[in-house]
């Protein structure tokens, strides 16, 4: 009997030790989980500048008469002029695109009354240029008042007749510009793990932003803007 006694404190002493080891376990299990947690969110931006690589320059002119005969006669050769004038600024004929014109008859516009019209017709043309030598196209355009001298009058301000240009390289600097943003993010990580006294670990996830194409201001179009921000999370250990 006192053995049986003795026996069954001994076990009782063994579970102790053993619940107590466990909860040292479990304890130490927590502390590491929660270190394991521990982590910084980080934005790391990359932002570049470069040329555009395409133009389209939209040259839009307008003419006028009463005589529709006479209104296409006049479309055509200020057609020939502007495309003279073309050739003359060496620029290729396959990156030139004549649209069709766009008539309107004041007349048919007028609803109710007969009041006089002074020109009947008026006609709307547009030639693109679509080209990738920008300097050759930007060298043009300051020479084509010396058509509007000859009586051709183009219309500028219009929206359709806005000049284009378009940076079309932007998989070719991707790798580049991502490798930049995560060089910064991983900049601002350090300097956070440093001030709060830990060390920066292993990634822990990663999303990058969309990339953003901008003009660099609205005097110069033709030099690009390019943006991207990543956002990197960072594991943080003691």
């Amino acid at each position: 009997m006192q053995s049986s006694s003795r026996s069954a404190a001994i076990f009782g002493i063994l579970i102790a030790l053993g619940l107590g080891a466990l909860g040292v376990l479990l304890k130490q299990a927590i502390v590491e989980y929660k270190l394991l947690d521990r982590s910084v969110t980080v934005k790391g931006l990359a932002e570049n500048e470069y040329p555009a690589d395409i133009v389209i320059w939209p040259i839009q002119f307008t003419a006028a008469n009463n005589n529709l005969d006479e209104l296409y006669k006049q479309l055509e050769a200020q057609n020939n002029q502007v495309v003279n004038f073309l050739a003359e600024q060496n620029i290729d004929p396959k990156e030139i695109t004549l649209a069709a014109p766009t008539i309107t008859d004041k007349l048919a516009q007028q609803y109710g009354g007969n009041q006089p019209v002074e020109l009947r017709y008026t006609a709307s043309q547009t030639i693109t240029v679509y080209s990738n030598d920008i300097d050759k196209v930007r060298g043009a355009m300051p020479q084509l008042t010396e058509l509007g001298k000859m009586g051709i009058i183009f219309s500028q301000n219009n929206y359709d007749a806005q000049v284009e240009y378009i940076f079309s390289r932007l998989n070719d600097v991707k790798p580049k510009m991502i490798e930049e943003s995560t060089t910064n993010a991983r900049s601002v990580a350090e300097k956070f793990a440093t001030d709060s006294q830990s060390r920066l670990g292993k990634i822990k996830k990663a999303t990058q932003g969309q990339f953003s194409i901008n003009n660099r201001d609205k005097n110069t179009p033709y030099i690009k803007q390019v943006r991207v921000v990543s956002t990197i999370e960072y594991y943080l250990a003691d």
